[in-house]
């Protein structure tokens, strides 16, 4: 999975940028105001370019704020909600700005982006809760957080409610019904190898 290009200035460029964008969009004309004349150099591929730097830069604020808790007695569904409701506090004053950034990502030409985008994050929060597998199960961990992720991401665009306690209830939900799967398959297992 190839990462964007990094750099402190475009790092700073984004932190310029984001306080505009709910207003501006991601777009070079509101980057050149807010960053200087030149930092639309910076982002060759132009607002799509912008997009996928910024969901790099919240990746790596989650692994930052992920590595300074406390984790270590948590099992492994609580670390990864923890993880999740994380990069939602990070982002909370952000709303408009990935609101906004999603609308770059569903034009036409720009699924691949957006895919590897999600997959990063995924990633990302599998990495930051401490799972480190790299057997068949890296798959499919990260096929079923994409869905979890991915549902909980459009429900806490929405959410108004006080420190986001129904984004929360909703991603405990979806983890909720993530393990009766799990038991499930895990039962149908151990009756398949019975026979």
């Amino acid at each position: 999975m190839s990462l964007p290009e990094r750099s402190p200035e475009r790092d700073a460029a984004i932190m310029a940028l984001l306080p505009h964008v709910a207003m501006r969009g991601w777009t070079m004309q509101a980057l050149t105001e807010a960053a200087g004349p030149n930092a639309d150099l910076l982002f060759p591929g132009g607002p799509v370019d912008l997009v996928e730097a910024y969901c790099d830069l919240g990746d790596r604020w989650m692994e930052a704020d992920s590595a300074a808790r406390d984790m270590q007695g948590m099992r492994m569904p609580d670390r990864v909600r923890a993880v999740i409701l994380l990069r939602f506090s990070r982002n909370e004053h952000y709303k408009d700005a990935v609101r906004r950034g999603l609308g770059v990502l569903v034009l036409p030409g720009r699924g691949l982006v957006a895919a590897w985008c999600t997959a990063r994050t995924v990633d990302s929060i599998w990495h930051a809760a401490g799972d480190m597998s790299t057997d068949f199960s890296w798959y499919t961990k990260r096929a079923i957080l994409t869905a979890v992720y991915g549902s909980t991401l459009l429900f806490w665009l929405r959410d108004h409610s006080e420190d986001g306690t129904d984004t929360a209830a909703f991603l405990d939900r979806r983890l909720a019904g993530v393990g009766r799967i799990g038991k499930w398959r895990r039962k149908a297992e151990g009756m398949l190898r019975r026979d």
